[in-house]
């Protein structure tokens, strides 16, 4: 089958391409709202942008035509966290994608601890196996639809022991869950190892 760009409007294209880049790393970030509770809020068009300085990015689209809270937060305050989601905690990342009002905490809401934050005014959650305290850095805009790409620098991660040795992630170990299309997530399972390339052998 082919499909032209040019057939499809923005629902469709996103159903789309939401079927077509899986599985994506979801990025569950959290903010603090006007009264500082903890607002929490996944996103699932996440990836690194820089290695140095540590930065990385996801994609915030519009809700009702505005900016969601998620955003605004950011934009206010200059600082939020972001946790990978494993396996244990998918469930809750789920419901925390409801559309609560803005001043209701969803992490008080969902009965999540928190633990205070050390580079950043923002709280994380006790339960997450990997937190990244971030600055704001910039939004970049793409497309049509008003979505903004939110980039922040990372400046201190929280790794659960278990999962790092010699700088390195314990993929199988974290069992990190990624968005399929719909209200559907995927888990590693297994992983194939290949042999590294020359110029890259280094990094891994």
């Amino acid at each position: 089958m082919r499909i032209y760009s040019e057939s499809l409007n923005a629902a469709s294209a996103y159903r789309l391409l939401t079927g077509v880049v899986v599985p994506r790393p979801i990025a569950w970030v959290a903010t603090l709202n006007d009264g500082g509770g903890v607002n929490l809020a996944p996103f699932s068009t996440f990836t690194f942008v820089s290695a140095d300085p540590p930065m990385v990015g996801f994609n915030a689209g519009l809700r009702n035509g505005e900016r969601k809270d998620t955003v605004r937060n950011i934009l206010a305050r200059r600082e939020y966290v972001i946790h990978i989601v494993d396996e244990s905690l998918v469930d809750l990342m789920h419901a925390s994608a409801e559309d609560y009002p803005s001043e209701i905490s969803e992490a008080e809401a969902l009965g999540l601890q928190t633990l205070a934050g050390e580079a950043v005014a923002v709280p994380r959650l006790a339960a997450a196996p990997i937190a990244a305290e971030c600055i704001f850095d910039r939004t970049v805009s793409f497309g049509r639809s008003g979505a903004e790409f939110v980039v922040g620098e990372i400046k201190l991660f929280h790794i659960r022991d278990d999962l790092i040795e010699n700088g390195k992630i314990d993929t199988l170990r974290l069992k990190p869950v990624g968005r399929l299309a719909g209200p559907v997530y995927g888990t590693v399972g297994s992983v194939i190892r290949k042999q590294a390339s020359a110029s890259y052998a280094n990094l891994v």
